[in-house]
């Protein structure tokens, strides 16, 4: 493991992270610029999912990827946007202050995100998925790719609505569901 993917893992506090562990695509760099997702809510409980929000959360939660790459790839927190919050917006700054130390920037490509709704409050406040995530990561300093790794990563995410969308609260990658 290079010195650049032990700063990357330790900065993220994610210690299950079998590989390096953030999704998104970089659109000024050709790539698919959207992400990939589905979700899954049959399994959901105690409350059903309604199609409206299953809608919301799946579009909410691709702009989140897509505003994550935009952060990591200009090296910027004001292009979160307000999509994470809570622990998950701390680990993001966190990672993008080291990134931003460090003189590097990363690519997030080819993302598919396939999701389960495992648990949907009765009060319909907080939602947990899991996503399993699949990615090419780059880290670059400048032009120059110095790691390129494909990887499989599987993520517990809790989000809640906001005022007018709903936010990433919590993002922690795991072993396995």
């Amino acid at each position: 493991m290079t010195g650049v993917q032990k700063i990357w893992r330790r900065t993220l506090n994610w210690n299950a992270i079998a590989a390096v562990g953030l999704i998104v695509s970089l659109p000024a760099m050709g790539a698919d610029s959207s992400p990939q997702a589905t979700l899954n809510t049959s399994k959901a409980g105690p409350r059903s999912v309604e199609p409206l929000t299953q809608r919301a959360i799946l579009r909410d939660y691709k702009i989140a990827w897509g505003d994550l790459d935009s952060a990591f790839g200009s090296n910027s927190e004001a292009a979160l946007n307000g999509y994470f919050s809570g622990n998950a917006e701390t680990s993001i700054k966190d990672a993008l202050s080291s990134q931003r130390r460090a003189g590097m920037h990363s690519r997030y490509l080819n993302q598919n995100h396939k999701m389960e709704a495992v648990f949907y409050s009765p009060e319909g406040d907080v939602i947990e998925l899991h996503d399993t995530a699949e990615y090419d990561f780059e880290i670059r300093d400048g032009d120059k790719v110095i790691h390129n790794e494909h990887s499989i990563v599987h993520y517990v995410v809790l989000m809640t609505p906001g005022a007018d969308r709903w936010e990433i609260r919590q993002l922690e990658a795991v072993p396995q569901f």
